[in-house]
């Protein structure tokens, strides 16, 4: 366990700066380019305190979190990969200066330290629901500084919703299926499984499962699937550390079969029995199902609010949130409202017609917000034309003129 320690090294000036020997025509580059304005409105005005509960009070110290965090918005500042940000953080003196380090090479960073962050953050949001979220306190803290530098009104807000998806495979049953029983199977000692289970992992069984199947096939190969999973299950039951795998495949069969009364095995549950909220990945289980419109989805719905005034030189995100893709903007919306209110004291709130509810109107009335909503409602529009648009004489149902003031020939 790493001893938790605040990184104050960066406000020391030290002999090996390399901006003291830099050439002056240099050095102009460098106090107009980004890196600066990253490091005085950004890397310093991270909070560090709130991450000691991810770390202990003995050991070695741990890797700056100000330096981590802000690798991380640098990452998808530049939208690069986690190779190419080490890259940086060991060659580019522009991000060296930005998160502080004015001496290049001067920090070694190993690609498991930016893991085992990631990883203490989410573990971290998973032991403590319900609590502030790390992430998002930093994100509101700078939200209000630049704000204040920029003088950014935020007041007026919009708010609108999006799906998208894990970084998971989009896969249909079958897929889903062979990724819970690959999974489980893993998860068995290679001296306990039985022929028909080692033989799931070879890539034959996979092919001929997925790619070779007919149509006509479907409901066997399926079948054939769900009862591998549920001798896998027999299996991991017997194991103490299996407990993520049991889950997992217990879910994911009560959710997707049922027993056949004749024979006792396993056959697939019809589509329209399966619920939304029915495991989409073996590999994400908080993933769910939406359709929206014309589009189908596993995945999740973010809301993202931002200001709107007019008079502002330019617009900021104010708040953010991930919910599962069943997840109504109703719900969303009138769950968020007190919190935008408390963060940034938003007082208009814009939002399509999806929005709509009478729920969120109360709640936009209890937090002093005036709810303003827009024409479009998020549905494609439609092509006809609606019988209103004519002029129709209403005694004898006959139109008189159509939407270009041309009246309709008259029949010989």
């Amino acid at each position: 366990m790493r001893l938790f320690k605040a990184n104050q090294n960066h406000s020391q000036q030290t002999l090996l700066d390399s901006t003291q020997w830099m050439n002056p025509k240099i050095r102009e580059k460098l106090d107009k380019s980004w890196a600066p304005i990253f490091y005085e409105q950004v890397f310093s005005n991270i909070d560090e305190k709130p991450f000691a509960v991810l770390y202990g009070t003995t050991g070695n110290p741990n890797f700056p979190i100000n330096i981590l965090l802000s690798l991380e918005y640098i990452k998808h500042m530049k939208s690069c990969s986690d190779l190419e940000l080490l890259d940086d953080f060991y060659f580019d003196y522009l991000v060296n200066y930005a998160v502080g380090i004015r001496t290049l090479g001067e920090m070694n960073l190993a690609a498991r330290t930016l893991y085992y962050f990631r990883e203490r953050v989410y573990q971290y949001c998973l032991d403590n629901p319900g609590q502030d979220d790390l992430l998002f306190g930093q994100f509101l803290k700078l939200l209000r500084n630049f704000a204040e530098k920029a003088g950014i009104s935020l007041q007026e807000q919009r708010t609108d919703t999006t799906l998208f998806m894990s970084n998971i495979k989009k896969a249909g049953r079958m897929s889903l299926a062979y990724d819970v029983l690959v999974k489980a199977v893993k998860a068995i000692p290679r001296e306990k499984l039985t022929d028909s289970l080692a033989k799931a992992l070879e890539p034959d069984f996979k092919t001929d499962v997925l790619y070779r199947a007919k149509a006509q096939e479907g409901d066997s190969k399926l079948a054939l699937l769900l009862n591998l999973c549920d001798e896998a299950l027999s299996i991991l039951k017997s194991q103490r550390d299996a407990s993520d795998e049991v889950r997992i495949v217990e879910r994911f069969l009560a959710e997707q079969s049922a027993a056949d009364a004749g024979s006792g095995k396993l056959i697939p549950k019809p589509k329209q029995e399966i619920s939304p909220t029915s495991l989409q990945s073996a590999y994400d289980e908080d993933a769910t199902f939406r359709r929206k419109g014309h589009v189908s989805q596993s995945g999740y719905v973010l809301e993202i609010s931002e200001t709107c005034d007019e008079n502002n030189a330019f617009q900021l995100i104010t708040d953010y949130t991930v919910k599962p893709n069943n997840t109504s903007d109703v719900e969303i919306l009138q769950g968020r409202l007190n919190k935008i209110k408390e963060n940034t004291g938003c007082t208009d709130m814009y939002v399509d017609g999806g929005f709509h509810s009478e729920d969120v109107h109360q709640a936009a009335k209890a937090n002093e917000i005036d709810i303003h909503l827009t024409n479009m409602s998020g549905t494609e529009p439609t092509k006809k034309l609606p019988v209103t648009e004519f002029d129709i004489d209403e005694t004898t149902n006959v139109i008189n003129k159509c939407l270009e003031d041309i009246s309709p020939p008259v029949p010989e």
